[in-house]
């Protein structure tokens, strides 16, 4: 699932994405966590992996999501 940054707080490494749809989502640090990046800016496109309805990690549109994060 793809998303655009919203917000994002470096300390916290948490933050919110827009949905295509424009549904506001929030991710936590340790969705964050779980992927590559080391910071995120507003506006970035990034690739959203679910898991339990909830976002579970986080990475740009360019890299892929790992398995275990694909299904919903």
């Amino acid at each position: 699932m793809q998303a655009t940054v919203r917000s994002f707080d470096e300390t916290t490494r948490s933050g919110t994405v827009f949905l295509d749809d424009g549904t506001v989502l929030e991710f936590g640090t340790s969705a964050f966590d779980a992927g590559p990046l080391r910071l995120l800016r507003s506006g970035q496109r990034v690739n959203l992996g679910m898991s339990g309805g909830r976002i579970a990690y986080v990475t740009l549109s360019t890299f892929p999501v790992p398995g275990d994060f694909q299904g919903a």
